[in-house]
Protein backbone atom coordinates (compact mmCIF):
# COMPACT_ATOMS: atom_id res chain seq x y z
CA UNK A 1 0.00 0.00 0.00
CA UNK A 2 1.47 3.32 -0.97
CA UNK A 3 0.76 5.62 1.64
CA UNK A 4 1.60 9.48 1.97
CA UNK A 5 1.40 11.26 5.20
CA UNK A 6 0.58 15.01 4.80
CA UNK A 7 1.85 17.40 7.04
CA UNK A 8 4.42 15.05 8.70
CA UNK A 9 6.00 17.03 10.41
CA UNK A 10 3.57 18.63 12.55
CA UNK A 11 2.30 17.67 16.33
CA UNK A 12 -0.34 15.22 14.78
CA UNK A 13 2.05 14.04 12.13
CA UNK A 14 4.65 12.51 14.19
CA UNK A 15 1.91 10.76 16.32
CA UNK A 16 0.49 9.58 13.12
CA UNK A 17 3.49 7.48 12.06
CA UNK A 18 4.05 6.35 15.81
CA UNK A 19 0.51 5.04 15.35
CA UNK A 20 1.05 3.91 11.69
CA UNK A 21 3.69 2.04 12.97
CA UNK A 22 2.09 0.54 16.55
CA UNK A 23 -0.46 -1.05 14.58
CA UNK A 24 1.33 -2.56 11.81
CA UNK A 25 -0.73 -0.56 8.37
CA UNK A 26 0.48 -1.84 5.35
CA UNK A 27 2.82 0.42 3.80
CA UNK A 28 5.02 -0.78 0.40
CA UNK A 29 5.74 2.77 0.00
CA UNK A 30 5.57 6.15 2.43
CA UNK A 31 5.60 8.93 1.52
CA UNK A 32 5.86 12.10 4.12
CA UNK A 33 5.14 15.37 2.69
CA UNK A 34 4.80 18.67 4.37
CA UNK A 35 4.47 22.58 2.82
CA UNK A 36 7.36 23.69 1.28
CA UNK A 37 9.80 25.12 4.07
CA UNK A 38 9.75 21.88 5.58
CA UNK A 39 10.82 19.97 2.18
CA UNK A 40 14.12 18.21 2.43
CA UNK A 41 13.52 17.70 5.91
CA UNK A 42 14.48 14.25 7.69
CA UNK A 43 11.93 12.11 9.22
CA UNK A 44 12.45 8.98 10.84
CA UNK A 45 10.00 5.71 10.18
CA UNK A 46 10.39 2.09 12.10
CA UNK A 47 14.63 3.04 11.79
CA UNK A 48 14.32 4.44 8.18
CA UNK A 49 15.42 7.69 7.45
CA UNK A 50 13.07 9.70 5.13
CA UNK A 51 13.13 12.84 3.12
CA UNK A 52 10.24 15.07 3.47
CA UNK A 53 9.15 15.97 0.23
CA UNK A 54 6.14 18.27 -1.34
CA UNK A 55 2.25 18.33 -2.32
CA UNK A 56 3.01 18.70 -6.02
CA UNK A 57 5.10 15.46 -5.75
CA UNK A 58 3.14 13.14 -3.47
CA UNK A 59 0.05 13.92 -6.00
CA UNK A 60 2.41 13.18 -9.16
CA UNK A 61 3.29 9.39 -7.32
CA UNK A 62 -0.27 9.13 -6.95
CA UNK A 63 -0.66 6.84 -3.18
CA UNK A 64 -3.46 4.69 -2.71
CA UNK A 65 -4.10 6.47 0.43
CA UNK A 66 -3.01 10.14 1.74
CA UNK A 67 -3.60 10.76 5.58
CA UNK A 68 -3.64 14.66 5.69
CA UNK A 69 -2.90 16.43 8.74
CA UNK A 70 -2.07 19.87 7.51
CA UNK A 71 -5.10 22.39 8.22
CA UNK A 72 -8.04 23.14 7.04
CA UNK A 73 -6.47 25.31 3.79
CA UNK A 74 -3.77 22.94 2.35
CA UNK A 75 -6.83 20.02 2.80
CA UNK A 76 -9.03 22.40 0.87
CA UNK A 77 -6.52 23.34 -2.21
CA UNK A 78 -4.84 19.81 -2.28
CA UNK A 79 -7.16 16.82 -1.13
CA UNK A 80 -9.12 17.14 -4.64
CA UNK A 81 -6.02 17.05 -6.77
CA UNK A 82 -5.48 13.51 -4.52
CA UNK A 83 -8.85 12.35 -5.29
CA UNK A 84 -8.38 13.16 -9.10
CA UNK A 85 -5.17 11.25 -9.16
CA UNK A 86 -7.36 8.24 -7.69
CA UNK A 87 -5.98 8.56 -4.11
CA UNK A 88 -8.47 7.92 -1.38
CA UNK A 89 -8.06 10.57 1.49
CA UNK A 90 -8.93 10.69 5.28
CA UNK A 91 -8.50 14.72 6.01
CA UNK A 92 -7.95 15.90 9.93
CA UNK A 93 -8.90 19.01 9.77
CA UNK A 94 -12.03 20.70 9.91
CA UNK A 95 -12.25 21.12 5.68
CA UNK A 96 -14.70 18.98 4.44
CA UNK A 97 -16.83 17.62 7.81
CA UNK A 98 -19.80 19.52 6.98
CA UNK A 99 -19.85 18.58 3.34
CA UNK A 100 -22.71 16.84 2.06
CA UNK A 101 -21.15 15.10 0.02
CA UNK A 102 -18.47 13.91 2.69
CA UNK A 103 -18.64 10.92 4.93
CA UNK A 104 -18.03 12.07 8.28
CA UNK A 105 -16.22 8.69 10.34
CA UNK A 106 -15.54 6.87 13.54
CA UNK A 107 -15.05 4.03 12.81
CA UNK A 108 -16.46 1.69 15.51
CA UNK A 109 -19.78 3.96 14.73
CA UNK A 110 -19.91 4.60 11.21
CA UNK A 111 -17.41 2.69 8.92
CA UNK A 112 -20.03 1.22 7.25
CA UNK A 113 -20.90 4.00 5.10
CA UNK A 114 -17.89 4.12 3.51
CA UNK A 115 -17.62 2.78 0.07
CA UNK A 116 -14.73 2.90 -2.73
CA UNK A 117 -16.15 5.79 -4.34
CA UNK A 118 -15.31 8.11 -1.13
CA UNK A 119 -12.09 9.65 -2.06
CA UNK A 120 -12.33 12.24 0.30
CA UNK A 121 -13.25 11.09 3.97
CA UNK A 122 -13.64 13.16 6.80
CA UNK A 123 -11.91 12.81 10.41
CA UNK A 124 -14.54 14.43 13.06
CA UNK A 125 -12.92 17.06 15.32
CA UNK A 126 -10.52 15.67 18.55
CA UNK A 127 -13.59 16.33 20.99
CA UNK A 128 -16.45 15.08 18.85
CA UNK A 129 -14.82 11.70 18.42
CA UNK A 130 -14.41 11.25 22.24
CA UNK A 131 -18.15 12.41 22.74
CA UNK A 132 -19.85 10.51 20.74
CA UNK A 133 -18.07 7.18 21.30
CA UNK A 134 -19.43 7.82 24.77
CA UNK A 135 -22.75 8.91 23.55
CA UNK A 136 -23.30 6.14 20.35
CA UNK A 137 -23.91 2.84 22.48
CA UNK A 138 -26.27 5.58 24.59
CA UNK A 139 -28.18 6.90 21.82
CA UNK A 140 -28.98 3.39 20.53
CA UNK A 141 -30.53 1.98 23.56
CA UNK A 142 -32.65 5.06 25.63
CA UNK A 143 -32.78 7.37 22.39
CA UNK A 144 -30.94 10.90 23.11
CA UNK A 145 -33.08 14.41 23.42
CA UNK A 146 -30.84 16.64 24.07
CA UNK A 147 -26.82 16.75 25.23
CA UNK A 148 -24.90 19.52 27.47
CA UNK A 149 -21.10 19.04 27.23
CA UNK A 150 -18.32 21.47 28.58
CA UNK A 151 -14.56 20.59 27.43
CA UNK A 152 -11.53 21.30 29.45
CA UNK A 153 -9.02 20.85 26.75
CA UNK A 154 -5.06 20.42 26.35
CA UNK A 155 -2.74 23.54 24.57
CA UNK A 156 -1.57 20.45 22.42
CA UNK A 157 -5.15 20.77 20.37
CA UNK A 158 -3.74 24.39 19.51
CA UNK A 159 -0.49 22.82 18.64
CA UNK A 160 3.46 23.37 19.17
CA UNK A 161 2.76 26.68 19.58
CA UNK A 162 0.55 26.52 22.47
CA UNK A 163 2.68 23.66 23.90
CA UNK A 164 5.38 26.17 23.95
CA UNK A 165 3.17 28.46 25.40
CA UNK A 166 3.02 26.57 28.43
CA UNK A 167 6.11 25.10 28.83
CA UNK A 168 7.74 28.87 28.65
CA UNK A 169 5.02 30.01 31.67
CA UNK A 170 5.56 27.34 34.04
CA UNK A 171 9.53 27.86 34.02
CA UNK A 172 8.54 31.64 33.59
CA UNK A 173 10.44 32.05 30.36
CA UNK A 174 8.95 34.80 27.83
CA UNK A 175 8.24 33.63 24.52
CA UNK A 176 5.69 33.84 21.54
CA UNK A 177 2.37 33.63 22.72
CA UNK A 178 0.29 31.19 20.97
CA UNK A 179 -3.40 32.52 22.98
CA UNK A 180 -4.24 36.29 23.69
CA UNK A 181 -3.90 35.53 27.55
CA UNK A 182 -1.54 33.16 29.71
CA UNK A 183 -2.85 30.02 29.73
CA UNK A 184 -0.83 28.96 32.78
CA UNK A 185 -2.76 28.58 36.11
CA UNK A 186 -5.77 29.72 33.75
CA UNK A 187 -8.71 28.85 31.98
CA UNK A 188 -9.76 29.99 28.58
CA UNK A 189 -12.99 29.91 27.61
CA UNK A 190 -12.28 30.41 23.92
CA UNK A 191 -11.06 27.10 21.85
CA UNK A 192 -11.13 28.53 17.94
CA UNK A 193 -12.81 31.54 17.04
CA UNK A 194 -15.88 33.60 17.87
CA UNK A 195 -18.13 33.16 15.47
CA UNK A 196 -21.37 36.14 15.14
CA UNK A 197 -24.16 33.38 17.30
CA UNK A 198 -21.35 34.15 20.16
CA UNK A 199 -20.79 30.41 19.82
CA UNK A 200 -16.60 29.62 18.95
CA UNK A 201 -16.28 27.40 16.33
CA UNK A 202 -15.15 24.69 18.48
CA UNK A 203 -18.41 24.93 20.22
CA UNK A 204 -20.48 24.57 16.84
CA UNK A 205 -18.41 21.29 15.93
CA UNK A 206 -19.42 19.71 18.52
CA UNK A 207 -23.22 20.99 17.60
CA UNK A 208 -23.22 19.61 14.29
CA UNK A 209 -20.65 16.64 13.71
CA UNK A 210 -22.34 14.25 16.59
CA UNK A 211 -25.94 14.62 14.25
CA UNK A 212 -24.07 13.85 11.03
CA UNK A 213 -21.85 11.04 12.55
CA UNK A 214 -24.86 9.06 13.99
CA UNK A 215 -26.95 10.16 11.09
CA UNK A 216 -29.61 11.63 13.73
CA UNK A 217 -31.00 15.10 13.86
CA UNK A 218 -33.73 14.48 16.18
CA UNK A 219 -31.28 15.52 19.06
CA UNK A 220 -29.33 18.35 20.24
CA UNK A 221 -26.17 19.68 21.62
CA UNK A 222 -24.60 22.76 23.21
CA UNK A 223 -21.44 23.38 24.13
CA UNK A 224 -18.79 25.21 26.00
CA UNK A 225 -15.04 24.61 24.89
CA UNK A 226 -12.29 25.70 27.45
CA UNK A 227 -8.92 25.59 26.92
CA UNK A 228 -6.64 24.76 30.30
CA UNK A 229 -3.30 24.19 31.02
CA UNK A 230 -2.42 20.38 30.28
CA UNK A 231 0.04 19.02 28.03
CA UNK A 232 -2.27 16.35 26.43
CA UNK A 233 -5.58 14.73 26.75
CA UNK A 234 -8.93 16.45 26.30
CA UNK A 235 -11.82 16.14 28.85
CA UNK A 236 -15.55 16.61 28.68
CA UNK A 237 -18.41 16.96 31.23
CA UNK A 238 -21.36 15.41 29.82
CA UNK A 239 -24.86 16.38 30.44
CA UNK A 240 -27.49 13.58 28.51
CA UNK A 241 -31.03 14.08 28.93
CA UNK A 242 -32.86 10.52 27.27
CA UNK A 243 -36.52 9.93 26.00
CA UNK A 244 -36.16 6.62 27.57
CA UNK A 245 -35.04 5.88 31.35
CA UNK A 246 -32.18 4.43 32.41
CA UNK A 247 -30.66 1.74 34.78
CA UNK A 248 -26.99 3.59 36.01
CA UNK A 249 -25.64 -0.10 36.26
CA UNK A 250 -27.37 -0.90 32.69
CA UNK A 251 -25.18 2.28 31.71
CA UNK A 252 -22.00 1.11 32.50
CA UNK A 253 -22.38 -2.43 31.35
CA UNK A 254 -22.99 -0.67 27.69
CA UNK A 255 -20.09 1.37 28.26
CA UNK A 256 -18.02 -1.24 29.07
CA UNK A 257 -18.87 -3.34 25.99
CA UNK A 258 -18.09 -1.19 23.36
CA UNK A 259 -15.05 -1.29 21.77
CA UNK A 260 -12.65 1.86 22.39
CA UNK A 261 -14.78 2.33 25.47
CA UNK A 262 -13.16 2.04 29.20
CA UNK A 263 -14.92 2.83 32.37
CA UNK A 264 -13.38 3.91 35.41
CA UNK A 265 -16.25 4.63 37.71
CA UNK A 266 -15.96 3.86 41.32
CA UNK A 267 -15.60 6.78 43.73
CA UNK A 268 -14.80 4.51 46.54
CA UNK A 269 -11.22 4.18 45.23
CA UNK A 270 -11.05 8.12 43.82
CA UNK A 271 -11.50 6.18 40.30
CA UNK A 272 -12.12 8.35 37.78
CA UNK A 273 -10.49 9.31 34.10
CA UNK A 274 -7.92 12.08 34.12
CA UNK A 275 -6.00 13.16 30.69
CA UNK A 276 -2.53 12.26 32.67
CA UNK A 277 -3.70 8.85 32.31
CA UNK A 278 -5.06 8.61 29.12
CA UNK A 279 -2.01 9.95 27.61
CA UNK A 280 -0.63 8.10 24.82
CA UNK A 281 -3.35 5.46 24.48
CA UNK A 282 -6.28 4.85 22.25
CA UNK A 283 -9.16 3.96 24.29
CA UNK A 284 -11.96 6.96 25.51
CA UNK A 285 -12.23 6.54 29.01
CA UNK A 286 -15.47 7.24 30.78
CA UNK A 287 -15.99 7.69 34.69
CA UNK A 288 -18.45 9.89 36.75
CA UNK A 289 -20.99 8.00 35.62
CA UNK A 290 -24.56 9.43 37.80
CA UNK A 291 -28.20 10.32 37.61
CA UNK A 292 -28.80 14.54 37.02
CA UNK A 293 -31.16 14.30 39.81
CA UNK A 294 -32.56 17.56 38.46
CA UNK A 295 -34.22 16.27 35.83
CA UNK A 296 -35.72 13.06 34.66
CA UNK A 297 -34.00 10.63 32.28
CA UNK A 298 -30.69 12.76 32.26
CA UNK A 299 -27.46 11.09 33.21
CA UNK A 300 -23.89 12.89 34.05
CA UNK A 301 -20.50 11.40 32.54
CA UNK A 302 -17.16 12.49 32.57
CA UNK A 303 -15.07 11.62 29.55
CA UNK A 304 -11.55 11.72 28.52
CA UNK A 305 -9.14 11.05 25.74
CA UNK A 306 -5.76 11.55 24.17
CA UNK A 307 -6.97 14.13 22.05
CA UNK A 308 -3.58 13.22 19.68
CA UNK A 309 -4.36 9.70 19.19
CA UNK A 310 -7.88 8.51 19.10
CA UNK A 311 -8.91 12.44 18.95
CA UNK A 312 -6.84 13.00 15.13
CA UNK A 313 -4.26 9.93 14.52
CA UNK A 314 -5.27 6.61 15.76
CA UNK A 315 -9.46 7.34 13.99
CA UNK A 316 -7.76 8.18 10.93
CA UNK A 317 -5.34 4.85 10.85
CA UNK A 318 -8.17 3.29 11.69
CA UNK A 319 -10.38 4.59 9.00
CA UNK A 320 -7.41 4.01 6.73
CA UNK A 321 -7.27 0.26 8.17
CA UNK A 322 -10.95 0.00 7.21
CA UNK A 323 -10.89 0.84 3.97
CA UNK A 324 -7.76 -1.77 3.12
CA UNK A 325 -9.64 -4.21 5.12
CA UNK A 326 -12.72 -3.94 3.16
CA UNK A 327 -11.02 -3.65 -0.36
CA UNK A 328 -12.51 -0.56 -0.60
CA UNK A 329 -8.34 1.11 -2.10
Amino acid sequence: MKVALVGATGMVGEVMLKVLAERNFPISELMLVASERSVGKKLSYRGQEYTVIGLAEAVAAKPDIAIFSAGGDTSLEWAPKFAEAGTTVVDNSSAWRMDPDKKLVVPEINADVLTANDKIIANPNCSTIQLVMALAPLHKKYKMRRVIVSTYQSVSGTGLKAVKQLENEIVGVPGEMAYPYPIGRNALPHCDVFLENGYTKEEMKLAREPQKILDDRTFSVTATAVRIPTSGGHSESVNVEFHNDFDLNEVRQILNDTPGVTVQDNPDTNTYPMPIYAHDKDEVFVGRIRRDETNRNTLNMWVVADNLRKGAATNAVQIAEYLVEKGLV
